[in-house]
């Protein structure tokens, strides 16, 4: 058990997630693509928009026609057409002249520009007066200005959010090629452990891992697989271990991380096929006895049993290596935080990096605090009332009152 004390970075752990291969793909409809990484670049196969058209309600003109116009001296322009809504312009635009046109609609030849209906005034039928001027291209949306044909819409490695899905729309994909959903295992370990459905006996605890990491790995997009709780058995571990391998891409493994007499993950993970232990120590609290084996080409962790340790291990370094695996771009896996002023002190201790609970409240000028959550890494209470997580760096001896820090949301 000496490799204990080899922690390394959180850095160099994080890194390791470049070990791993992605998942693999599947086509599905793009209704259902939200939520998924795309796994192919997508190319425009047209011009988006496919032609010039109007952003505002009023009328298309050439800009040229409405130069020095105001409210004491309007242009006074002659009304020619109109362009209706998905159909060609089928009447062109002169000096002098003008056609109705509606928000989207294409712009008809000879126009540059689009006049907003509030700076005009009908006259006639056929008549307008105008009274701002507009320059070229006001107004309007080129062809080709959003994404050119042949442009990359998309590329590959990009969570698909509600707007990617729109502008996959606009370039005609009903079918998106994406990576499958991250499949990751999760074993709770410890005689003590019950199932949450039964009152704890004497010396008993209810099993607190396995449901909030598996809520973890279902907010980064992944599907939880829960394979039961471990007695302190070796066999009865390795048996739990080799069919969560077997079913999924990732294996946590929730106590058996320490280096107490009865803590025996290391030897059962050292047992599993094709396995080398590349971590066993890294230098964050709360979460130092944390464990990474490859295992059949794939990462199976030893995180601690503690239920704040094991979560916060899996925002700060597990939750990158289901982004790998689910084909996410590296530049694409972005922590979402908030940038808050420290309420008061934090200690710190050189060396590594801790990670501190916050909630977030409105101080008395109205900007946004961090209030440190006091309390042992066994509390889950003190999750429950945490808005995020901030990290003291390991070259750091604490933080003082009134820091701006960013603020790690969970």
């Amino acid at each position: 058990m000496d490799s204990f004390f080899e922690v390394i970075g959180i850095e160099d752990a994080v890194a390791m997630a470049g070990r791993f291969e992605p998942v693999a793909t599947e086509e599905v409809a793009l209704e259902e693509a939200c939520g998924r990484v795309l796994a192919d670049n997508v190319l425009a196969d047209v011009d988006i928009p496919g032609f010039d058209r109007a952003t505002m309600d009023g009328y298309a003109l050439k800009a040229a026609s409405t130069f020095g116009a105001s409210e004491s001296s309007p242009a006074f322009l002659t009304v020619v057409g109109e362009v209706r809504m998905g159909k060609a312009a089928d009447v062109a635009v002169g000096p002098g002249q003008a056609v109705r046109i509606a928000t989207g609609a294409m712009l008809p030849p000879g126009a540059d520009a689009v006049v907003m209906i509030e700076h005009t005034e009908r006259l006639d039928d056929t008549a307008i007066e105008v009274y701002k001027s507009v320059a070229p291209g006001q107004h309007v949306i080129e062809a080709g200005e959003d994404v050119a044909r042949g442009q990359v819409v998309l590329a590959a490695g990009r969570r698909i959010r509600p707007q990617e899905a729109g502008i996959l729309a606009a370039a005609g994909c009903r079918q998106v090629t994406v990576f499958c959903r991250p499949r990751v295992g999760i074993v709770s370990t410890g005689d003590e452990l019950v199932d949450a459905g039964r009152v704890p006996g004497p010396g008993q605890v209810r099993d607190i891992n396995s449901y909030s990491l598996a809520g973890q790995v279902m907010e980064a997009g992944a599907l939880p697989a829960t394979f039961g709780i471990a007695t302190d058995d070796p066999k009865d571990l390795e048996e739990k271990c080799r069919r969560a391998l077997e079913a999924t891409d990732m294996v946590l493994i929730s106590g058996g991380s320490s280096v107490g007499n009865r803590d025996f993950t290391i030897q059962v993970l050292e047992g599993l096929p094709q396995s080398r232990i590349l971590v066993h120590g890294i230098s964050i609290s709360p979460g130092k006895p944390t464990i990474l084996a490859s295992c059949s080409g794939k990462p199976v962790w030893g995180l601690p049993g503690h239920a704040v340790s094991a979560m916060v291990v899996m925002a700060a370094v597990v939750r990158p290596f289901i982004d790998r695996l689910a084909g996410l771009d590296s530049s694409g896996q972005l922590v979402p935080t908030v940038t808050a002023r420290l309420a008061r002190n934090l200690a710190s201790a050189q060396g590594r990096v801790d990670f501190v609970r916050v909630r977030l409240r409105k101080g008395a000028d109205g900007s946004l605090e961090a209030v440190p959550i006091p309390g042992k890494s066994g509390l889950i209470r003190t999750m429950v009332e945490a808005d995020g997580l901030v990290a003291i760096g390991q070259h750091s001896e604490g933080l003082d009152a009134g820091t701006m820090v960013n603020v790690q949301l969970i």
